[in-house]
């Protein structure tokens, strides 16, 4: 029973399957774990006495439907956790900020994400929420109202954000599987300073249906887990068409989008690959020569070059393409992005929910003051950015621009697909950096350099480990698809990890 927090899901499954340990007991024992790692700050303590009532309340129901007999899926009792971006009901929600922790605590939604409602009807139990970015808006978890997440490679480095608590509770084998989301690489990022596997699907695959707003047009929840095959269980299940959700794709492709179809896909993609030791024979690989040039460091570059290595053994050949917009997506992005940003945070306001200001004179003041309070410096910075580009005089010059520049860099994708099924590359540009050495915030946005251009163009990506670099800290691998190719990208990855072992090496002591 000591090793449980050393499952991946499909390990979880077969054990829950052949009663070796109950979804109770797996549970208990990843919380003990939790608790004894909260150094790392990847849980939020936002009220123990519910995350323990719900928790026992899933477990047990799990463990009756088993004891009943009924025909389970792969996720039923399996243990995983929520950024806190995602509103639940079972738990308080505060995206990481203090605007949502008002004077009689922090919020209480009445309904569940349907990300969140369709993880739970696949019978996944939430051990609680996990810390981020404020509003999900930064790169290193530092933005967080509740104090920055730990890496577990290195405890005074950064995990990457937004979903950086997501990252550390898997690469410190605190959970098996996490929900995170990304906006502009905020899945990818912190998989890959923290040696995990994360996956953004493509924009409307999954519902933004209470997903707090970051920015309507980008953000997406993705999943982050030990391996590519346990990213394909969580996708698969929180995947489909949601009324709910106006940005919510109804078809993928040709066929509806709904939960199964990746699997269903993925599955075809492992019966087609009939040479064991080159499953991805056929599947061409570009490589953008932007995302090799000047910035990226000698240690990332040699543990990427190791991994396309590894891809071209297995069968893939690699090509070289060209994506000529890639350095105009941080622009672009920091453009559309706060402008978003502005627009949907406009209505915490100290009125309806929230943070509310003591001692105002009138209603602006009442405005200003809970803003000013309740917001931290990150989120403070995006809105009034935001509000600038969108104002009078500006918005043709800037938010319109970067709406045109934006349909280019999609463009430019287009064109490399011509040549290609995916494209590789590094996820970031260094290891994971020092806590504490961010207070250049251009320095942290030009981080995002790699994970932008798939964000703008709606397009599914991963991180993969593929290595260590300086100081022994993770590297990860990117590969981006085309628009509803996550069965290729999984298959892909999946190939990848069954010839290598880096998703499978832990921080030491963990």
């Amino acid at each position: 029973m000591s090793e449980l927090h050393t499952l991946g899901l499909a390990a979880i499954a077969e054990g829950l399957a052949a009663r070796r340990f109950s979804s109770l007991e797996l549970g208990e024992a990843l919380r003990a774990r939790a608790r004894a790692h909260a150094d790392l700050n990847a849980f939020l303590p936002l009220d123990e006495a519910a995350e323990t009532e719900a928790f026992h309340a899933a477990a047990r129901a799990s463990d009756a439907r088993r004891a009943a007999g009924q025909a389970l899926g792969p996720l039923d009792g399996v243990p995983l956790a929520h950024k806190d971006v995602f509103v639940t009901t079972d738990f308080p929600t505060t995206a990481a900020s203090r605007m949502l922790v008002g004077a009689q605590g922090p919020y209480r939604s009445p309904f569940d994400a349907t990300v969140v409602a369709q993880l739970k009807a696949a019978g996944a139990v939430s051990l609680g929420k996990l810390n981020c970015d404020e509003f999900a808006m930064g790169g290193a978890n530092e933005h967080s109202a509740f104090g920055a997440a730990k890496n577990p490679w290195d405890a005074t480095r950064i995990p990457g954000g937004s979903s950086g608590g997501s990252a550390v509770a898997v690469a410190a084998r605190l959970l098996p599987a996490a929900t995170g989301t990304d906006t502009g690489g905020s899945v990818r990022q912190p998989a890959a300073l923290c040696g995990v596997t994360g996956l953004k699907p493509t924009y409307g695959r999954c519902s933004r249906h209470g997903m707090i707003a970051f920015a309507s047009s980008l953000d997406q929840a993705g999943v982050l887990a030990r391996s590519a095959a346990d990213c394909a269980l969580l996708i698969d299940a929180m995947a489909g068409f949601d009324p709910l959700d106006a940005t919510s794709a109804e078809f993928a492709g040709a066929e509806p989008n709904r939960p199964g179809l990746i699997g269903a896909q993925l599955a075809a993609r492992r019966a087609a690959a009939t040479d064991p030791a080159r499953p991805l024979a056929g599947l061409r690989i570009g490589l953008p020569r932007e995302f090799f040039g000047e910035g990226l460091a000698d240690t990332v570059r040699a543990a990427v070059q190791q991994g396309l290595e590894q891809l071209r053994a297995l069968g893939a050949t690699l090509v070289d393409v060209s994506l000529p917009r890639t350095e105009l997506a941080i622009p672009v992005y920091y453009i559309i992005a706060p402008a978003e940003a502005s627009s949907n945070l406009s209505r915490y306001d100290g009125v309806r929910y929230g943070h509310r200001a003591e001692g105002a004179k009138d209603l602006l003041e009442l405005y200003r003051k809970s803003r000013s309070e309740g917001f931290g410096a990150e989120v403070k910075r995006r809105i009034m950015i935001g509000t600038y580009v969108l104002s009078h005089g500006y918005y043709d010059a800037y938010y319109l621009q970067a709406q045109k520049l934006r349909r280019m860099i999609a463009d430019d994708f287009q064109a490399a697909f011509q040549a290609c099924d995916l494209i590789a590359g590094p996820v970031t540009p260094t290891v994971a950096r020092p806590l504490g050495a961010g207070s250049d915030p251009v320095a942290e946005y030009l981080a995002d350099i790699f994970t932008l251009p798939a964000s703008l163009a709606g397009l599914p990506g991963m991180s993969v480990p593929t290595g260590f670099g300086e100081g022994g800290l993770p590297v990860g691998l990117q590969l981006i698809g085309n628009v509803w190719q996550e069965a290729t990208l999984l298959h892909a990855a999946e190939a990848f990890q069954q010839a290598s072992d880096f998703h499978l090496r832990t921080p030491e002591g963990y």
